[in-house]
């Protein structure tokens, strides 16, 4: 197939991606109806759960690129005007849950395995991974196949960066908190409010500046985005629990991040992960040099994706915006995609890696 017979063929199969519903967990039918698709194709198709990958190795001594997007959604909220499993195409958009994030990638890094693939040779290996679990962060997902996938050189990360490159991304901490008083009736004055407890720690989460920024992803920033206490109007609570989201930069390690904020809150303060740290590449690393010799911005995100879960050097980058995910009547414009993959085959068209 030529470039322009791979674009429409890309974009087709994201109407049928969209149709399945295949929410964090529930990939199954998604996997399934592209396993079929890529054996029909021709290729030999490995699977593990609701993961799904494809090789072509030219020569085992070659350095392997990774062409890696995901295959579920979140679900879809109360306020779409469209149906979210029915693609609509209307004036150059495609309308649908996962439109955005991240079936055009998807399809994208897809059309980009294809072409270089029916080249007669690269100067790299290929793998293309379709992945779960990545709205989540599951264990399930591309972090379940890395032995299978073999050594990895690099990544191409597909999501909506609006091909704009992520040279960075900051990480993520999740921190649960309590906060303790002594309960009493609210009419004395011998009790000790937990909220009262929680809010000095709160003050201190919504005034702390940690000392490192990073040129790329700024400073580490904190949320409060939960609270919880008291089981009735007339008892001072004895107990307050608060959860704190954390996005950490290049700078420090989530653990640096959370042996910080221990020594300063009274509070009990438990991590529910350690794992999603924030991620970076060399500026002089070959695909960062080559997408500044073709124009491709090189830039930071705030976003989290499965960039955290490996260890290999990667670049986050795809068709679409990140404001519009998660969002009702989520789209994608077709003409992303095509963009998408000319851009993408630019990039990765003989590209040294070693």
């Amino acid at each position: 197939m030529n470039q322009k017979e791979v674009q429409q063929k890309a974009i087709n199969i994201l109407k049928e991606l969209i149709s399945i519903p295949s929410f964090s967990r529930e990939e199954r039918q998604a996997a399934d109806f592209l396993e079929d698709l890529l054996k029909n194709m021709g290729f030999t198709v490995h699977r593990k759960s609701n993961n799904i990958w494809i090789k072509n190795i030219y020569d085992e001594k070659l350095p392997t690129l990774l062409l890696n997007s995901h295959l579920d959604t979140v679900k879809p909220g109360d306020f779409w005007t469209y149906d979210p499993f029915v693609p609509v195409e209307r004036n150059g958009k495609l309308f649908g849950l996962g439109s955005n994030d991240a079936g055009a990638s998807v399809v994208t890094l897809l059309a980009v395995f294809i072409l270089l693939t029916d080249q007669k040779q690269c100067p790299y290996n290929l793998v293309y991974a379709a992945t779960a679990e990545e709205e989540i962060s599951g264990k399930n997902g591309i972090e379940s196949i890395l032995v299978d996938l073999g050594k990895i050189d690099l990544g191409i990360i597909g999501e909506p960066t609006g091909m704009n490159m992520a040279i960075a991304e900051k990480g993520l901490l999740v921190l649960d908190c309590l906060a303790h008083g002594k309960q009493a009736h609210a009419a004395g004055t011998n009790g000790i409010n937990a909220i009262y407890q929680a809010m000095l720690d709160i003050e201190w989460i919504k005034n702390y500046r940690f000392i490192k920024k990073s040129d790329l992803l700024g400073e580490v920033t904190m949320q409060v985005t939960q609270i919880k206490a008291g089981e009735s109007h007339n008892i001072i609570p004895d107990q307050c629990s608060f959860v704190i989201d954390v996005r950490s930069n290049d700078r420090y390690t989530n653990k640096e991040i959370f042996d910080i904020i221990s020594q300063h809150l009274s509070s009990d303060v438990q991590y529910r992960s350690l794992r999603l740290n924030p991620s970076t590449i060399s500026p002089s690393h070959p695909v960062v040099k080559k997408a500044g010799k073709i124009g491709i911005n090189c830039i930071g995100s705030n976003t989290l994706s499965d960039q955290a879960l490996v260890s290999f050097p990667t670049v986050k980058i795809g068709p679409g915006d990140s404001a519009r995910s998660h969002t009702a009547d989520e789209y994608i414009k077709v003409k992303e995609i095509t963009d998408g993959i000319e851009i993408l085959m630019r990039l990765l068209n003989k590209l040294e890696l070693s």
